[in-house]
């Protein structure tokens, strides 16, 4: 049987477009940010990451990929060494120099927000869920996600009308060196007030430690986020290189609560809704437990 032209042209389209599928699927990604290389392994694409940076520790399985830095302190030769075709990140990763080298190497350069919002979170998903073909899973993904903060939202309402929302800290440190304090316009001051904390800091960004800047605050809670070392080796290492914390009622009460570090990167992440019930119930500890 012979065939007419117009079913040739569409064979051969049909072919196209699974060859280009095919090829997109085999694309090779590297991800500079946490919550993004998260984000790609909640859309099932994990298998297309060859390289990731120092901030994308989760899933643990991203800890076997060739790491190619801090997402800040990028080298071009070492991501162009992997032989990537897409590199995503946020607008903190570079330095631009570096950025534009890969960029004109021929590799796709697709940047995202890392501004802490849910408007935000839906863009970058639904631009996420474009690059991998993957539109209506990624919708699905924040669907859940909103509903979570909706829920975790009325939870703290309901405790907040028992009692009073506390005044709460957060530190950010390295191996218990002076720690930067997170104020305002940050992901770290996001989560606090998500969690139903009143974060007492006033300044804008991340400000160093001092004395001074502890004058006068109080916190109910202080929660502490090292970039080198967890656990009990974190809290001991912060009073020690940082005293004038021992004194606070936080400490004294000892309502210290860790966090981890690269939740504060790169965005909201799909692991943050946890993240918000165990700092919230450390908050409200009288209030019944959210479902």
């Amino acid at each position: 049987m012979r065939l007419t032209a117009s079913a040739l042209a569409f064979c051969a389209g049909l072919l196209g477009s699974h060859w280009a599928a095919a090829e997109e699927a085999s694309q090779r990604w590297v991800s500079a940010g946490g919550a993004l290389s998260e984000w790609v392994v909640a859309l099932g694409a994990e298998s297309r990451l060859v390289g990731v940076d120092t901030t994308s520790q989760h899933p643990a399985s991203l800890k076997a990929l060739p790491s190619i830095g801090y997402q800040r302190q990028l080298s071009a030769e070492g991501i162009l060494s992997l032989r990537p075709q897409v590199l995503v990140g946020t607008e903190e990763m570079g330095p631009p120099p570096v950025i534009s080298q890969i960029r004109s190497s021929g590799v796709k350069v697709e940047l995202f927000s890392a501004q802490a919002d849910l408007p935000t979170l839906q863009r970058n998903l639904q631009h996420l869920g474009q690059l991998l073909g993957r539109e209506e899973q990624a919708g699905q993904l924040f669907q859940r996600y909103r509903q979570q903060l909706d829920e975790q939202q009325a939870w703290v309402g309901r405790a907040k009308a028992r009692q009073s929302a506390p005044g709460v800290l957060l530190v950010l440190g390295h191996a218990g060196g002076k720690p930067l304090i997170a104020g305002k316009d940050t992901a770290a001051d996001w989560l606090l007030q998500q969690a139903g904390g009143r974060n007492l800091a006033t300044h804008t960004g991340y400000k160093p430690f001092s004395v001074e800047s502890l004058a006068g605050l109080s916190p109910d809670v202080l929660v502490f986020s090292d970039r080198s070392l967890t656990g009990e080796a974190a809290r001991a290492a912060l009073l020690k290189e940082n005293p004038a914390l021992a004194a606070t009622k936080a400490v004294k009460a000892g309502r210290m609560v860790e966090l981890d570090p690269t939740l504060l990167v790169g965005g909201l992440g799909p692991r943050l809704p946890e993240s918000l019930k165990h700092l919230a119930t450390t908050f409200y500890p009288q209030a019944k437990p959210a479902q």
